[in-house]
């Protein structure tokens, strides 16, 4: 898959995760769950993992698990009971070494990738409570929009540290403008909220960009659905930090 293919993907995902934290509620879980899906199908692959299918599974039920969590919490702290869906996938993951049958080669590897890839996945749980925090739609929404405007600008063909400073500045200014456009968050913290999120995108792109894997389909799932996951706990700690 091409940059500019994987950065038109990831602004739409992150434009559906917008519009269902315009909404909220189901809508937002139901979108987040999909996200720790569609990243647990790639990344064995982008992480080149001996046993797919069991890492596939752990990634899964501990990003669905995680999103299950806090939509399910009645009140705050939401994600108070996140360690210990992480705890259980951890178990998982040491089960999934159990059930294989090649000999465990890599098993370091192996455990430790599938570890990383769950903590990647339930990060996305951070989208749910910010959405079912009191006024923290408007928060979801701009830490959204902040990423898919960074999503897009980052494949500018601009030097490394220019094109980082750019995506970051483009992330910040549509931080802004949602601050502006929408009640509950002041214009100030949406471009903090803003900035945050746009050196996550430039900081991920740096990774990412040039692994040979991203040729392939199920690699490319991965990488389009990495920041969405993970930004969903950055605007979480962001916004409550600045709004509260």
């Amino acid at each position: 898959m091409q940059l500019a293919t994987r950065a038109v993907v990831t602004a739409v995902l992150a434009t559906a995760v917008a519009v269902a934290g315009y909404v909220g509620g189901l809508p937002l879980s139901i979108t987040a769950a999909v996200l720790a899906v569609a990243l647990a199908v790639g990344w064995p692959a982008l992480a080149g993992l001996p046993f797919a299918p069991g890492s596939a599974v752990v990634v899964a039920l501990g990003g669905v698990g995680a999103v299950a969590v806090v939509h399910l919490t009645d009140s705050e702290p939401y994600l108070r009971h996140l360690p210990v869906v992480f705890a259980g996938a951890i178990l998982l993951a040491f089960v999934n070494e159990l059930l294989r049958r090649d000999g465990r080669t890599r098993l370091v590897e192996s455990v430790s990738g599938t570890v990383a890839g769950t903590l990647v996945a339930a990060a996305v749980a951070g989208w749910v409570a910010i959405g079912r925090t009191p006024d923290g739609e408007p928060i979801a929404v701009v830490g959204a929009l902040s990423l898919a405007v960074g999503s897009v600008v980052v494949v500018l063909h601009l030097t490394p540290w220019i094109g980082a400073l750019v995506t970051a500045a483009a992330a910040a200014g549509a931080g802004a403008l949602g601050g502006f456009l929408l009640p509950g968050i002041d214009p100030l913290a949406g471009v903090i909220l803003g900035l945050a999120v746009g050196v996550l995108v430039a900081t991920l792109h740096a990774l990412f960009d040039q692994l040979p894997s991203l040729e392939r389909r199920l690699p490319s799932l991965a990488v389009v659905t990495l920041p969405v996951t993970v930004t969903g706990i950055l605007v979480y700690v962001v916004g409550r930090v600045l709004v509260g």
